[in-house]
């Protein structure tokens, strides 16, 4: 498997050489494009916006608009930028995951030693084990500066993508209920709910249900089946009474033998 990124995590002084691997994989279908009329495959190419001709990929450069000119730009022109950030994931800080909202994570990756940096790398993973700490990092990933945390995952340390704080939308921007419109009845009814149905978690619970099933009318049609269109149970309450809804909903509890 080749390495999305090459560089070193910057721990203090200690310089500790890693790799950084994809983590994650699509789970959905992946559909190829045709034509309706004769089912051939649809083809994408890069072509000169003026002579309408297709340029191969190698003759393909970045260049960025200054005015009415390009500037253009190769591989060693990002490096010089910040060549300590192109090839440094440097921890500022370590904080603890409870304190970053879940919303600013986007993407994970792994990171793995190279073998000059093996004792490094399991002493960083061992104190963030220890400590129970994340380390926040920046680093350059395909000419973006990203934000990150690297938290220890088993014998693994994992970095994942963060979102900077001007990359998420400002909540007053929406309209939503108060606080204080909450009634405390169904307040409690509610959490009674909630404190019902909790269980620890375990990822391997769920599963991507849909694909599986849409693979199964994707065979059917194959073998020209038409497969049944399922339908919708919609459950109508008696009431709509929200508390009466929560009353419901509680699973009732069984009363211990005397």
């Amino acid at each position: 498997m080749k390495p999305i990124w090459t560089g070193s995590i910057g721990f203090g002084l200690v310089n500790i050489p890693v790799k950084l691997f994809s983590a994650s994989q699509a789970s959905e279908i992946d559909f190829d494009m045709l034509d309706k009329k004769d089912h051939e495959n649809i083809q994408f190419m890069r072509v000169n916006a003026r002579t309408r001709k297709e340029v191969k990929w190698e003759n393909i450069v970045k260049g960025f608009k200054i005015k009415d000119r390009y500037v253009i730009l190769e591989d060693a022109d990002f490096e010089k930028a910040n060549v300590e950030k192109t090839k440094m994931i440097q921890i500022d800080d370590f904080v603890s995951l409870e304190e970053i909202p879940f919303f600013y994570f986007e993407t994970p990756y792994y990171l793995v030693p190279e073998k000059n940096g093996a004792r490094a790398y399991a002493l960083l993973r061992e104190a963030l084990l220890k400590s129970k700490k994340a380390g926040v990092a920046s680093f350059v990933l395909r000419n973006k500066e990203n934000l990150a945390i690297l938290c220890a995952q088993g014998d693994m340390i994992v970095l994942n993508k963060i979102r900077f704080a001007e990359e998420i939308k400002s909540p007053e921007e929406f309209s939503v209920p108060s606080r204080a419109s909450v009634k405390a009845t169904e307040l409690k009814m509610a959490v009674s709910l909630i404190n019902q149905h909790s269980k620890k978690f375990n990822i391997n619970k769920y599963k991507d249900k849909y694909a599986a099933q849409l693979m199964k009318t994707i065979r059917l049609k194959a073998k020209g089946k038409l497969p049944k269109t399922p339908v919708m149970k919609v459950v109508h309450h008696k009431t709509a009474d929200l508390m009466d809804q929560l009353k419901a909903s509680l699973k009732p509890t069984r009363k211990k033998a005397s």
